[in-house]
């Protein structure tokens, strides 16, 4: 028949070195205190702790190692030791070298005839750490959520005071999901009677045809069109513009409506001025008006196929420095050269599209005499095919020809050396050009020495600035 040993039993004959060594394995960090609260012996059982601890604990008071903050616990686990476990545990900041804090969870037990106390500690730096974590993380969530309520608040705020209709349509329900004021008033009806109808409802059959063919088309290709449309309870004629917004796993459509107001220039203009109006707007050369600023006011199908826009609404209001090729330099020039002079002559740039192409162009313009403010007028031609004005028409440029006409009237040798020199003083006047007057740069540039081109540049004569330290 077996023995059974209690814990309690096993406890009473374990040695001194025993106990230690459970104490190492089952807790962090052990102190024997006495009566007074004064650590008499230490136990670490972790390895890292033990290396920011080492022997600065032993013989100290316990409340002299904690921080100030901490003491009304240490005082507390004291006063509450007694020969059974307490049920809490309580979290003591323990001071370490470097002035650095150590969060630790004491357990204290009374034992011992002089009122000794032992008191048990886990380390919590890891706990402590992964709480810290969660803070951070909470904060960051709520910088998060008080940013997107700010962005929110200026999206709402713009949307319902611009003076442009617009409507977000589901691109799978065909529903509208938001309205502002003016897409309302545009299609006579409240904003909140708006949403939830479907879309396109209201419009003529044709209208309403082209319309679900223009969004088909958005939704498969992803760019911008538009169509002209017209409402069943009226003859005002509107442009659809729509785009394609992806939000989450939802698509939609920003959809935009604009009143085309009937042109009543066009029935009072004489025969003669109403033909030269329908042959400009059908030029095979780009014309366009702009206010004094730029901003286009009204352009010919030419120019909308040049900067691939698909009707002229999209343009309006749209400055021309948006599609010229040097962004802030071209307009300018045009501008102030027809502010001083009223006329503009082959300026040459290049103009590009609205997805990317870009084309040479010669821009030619007039000021038009318009009330107070000044118009501008443009005339654009694409000079990308033109043959240059340097090749003769045998494709050979004009100078080659100049030398090939004197074959019989010179020796071959004076032609080659001739042409040589020609070839020669063209690279070195490129060269310098291109660093600026730099000889030393342009003599690296051509593979000389800086020698061979002071002499070069001698016998043609080409001088230019220099730049670099003789």
């Amino acid at each position: 028949m077996s023995t059974v040993t209690t814990p309690s039993a096993a406890a009473e004959r374990m040695d001194g070195q025993t106990a230690a060594d459970l104490l190492r394995t089952a807790a962090d960090l052990s102190l024997v205190l006495d009566a007074a609260g004064t650590i008499v012996d230490c136990t670490i059982g972790n390895a890292a702790l033990s290396r920011d601890l080492g022997g600065d604990l032993q013989g100290r008071p316990w409340l002299d190692t904690v921080t100030i903050e901490s003491r009304p616990r240490v005082e507390a686990i004291l006063r509450e030791a007694s020969t059974d476990w307490p049920r809490e545990w309580r979290q003591v900041d323990q001071l370490v070298r470097l002035g650095k804090e150590i969060p630790i969870q004491y357990r204290a037990i009374r034992f011992g005839t002089q009122g000794q106390v032992l008191a048990i500690g886990r380390e919590l730096r890891a706990v402590a750490s992964l709480q810290q974590q969660l803070v951070d993380a909470q904060q960051a969530l709520e910088r998060d959520y008080w940013r997107f309520r700010q962005m929110e608040t200026r999206y709402r705020l713009l949307f319902q005071s611009i003076s442009e209709a617009v409507l977000i349509v589901d691109a799978g329900l065909r529903r509208v999901v938001e309205a502002n004021p003016a897409a309302a008033l545009l299609l006579g009806d409240s904003a909140a009677r708006v949403v939830g109808n479907a879309f396109p409802q209201g419009f003529d059959a044709e209208s309403t045809r082209a319309i679900e063919s223009l969004l088909s088309g958005v939704f498969t290709t992803g760019k911008v069109d538009s169509v002209s449309a017209r409402r069943r309870a009226g003859a005002t004629e509107m442009v659809i513009s729509a785009s394609l917004l992806r939000q989450d796993d939802t698509t939609l459509f920003v959809v935009r409506v604009s009143p085309l107001p009937p042109d009543q220039a066009l029935a009072v203009l004489p025969e003669n001025e109403a033909k030269l109006l329908k042959a400009v707007a059908g030029a095979p050369d780009s014309i366009l008006i702009t206010d004094g600023d730029g901003r286009i006011l009204a352009a010919n199908r030419a120019f909308l196929n040049q900067v691939e826009l698909a009707n002229e609404h999209l343009l309006r209001g749209q400055s021309l420095d948006r599609w010229l090729g040097r962004s802030g330099i071209d307009l300018n020039v045009l501008l102030n050269t027809l502010r001083q002079h009223g006329t503009l002559r082959l300026f040459k740039t290049t103009l590009r599209g609205q997805y990317g192409t870009s084309a040479d162009v010669e821009i030619s313009g007039a000021a038009v005499e318009h009330g107070e403010q000044p118009c501008f007028a443009f005339f654009i031609r694409d000079i990308g095919r033109r043959l240059g004005s340097d090749q003769a028409t045998d494709g050979l440029p004009v100078w080659v020809a100049q030398f090939t006409d004197r074959v019989g009237s010179a020796p071959l040798k004076d032609l080659v050396r001739e042409s040589t020199d020609v070839i020669e003083r063209l690279c070195i006047e490129a060269a310098l050009k291109l660093t600026g007057g730099n000889r030393a740069s342009a003599a690296e540039l051509l593979g000389l020495s800086r020698q061979s081109l002071y002499v070069k540049l001698a016998r043609y004569g080409v001088g230019g600035e220099v730049t670099e330290a003789e």
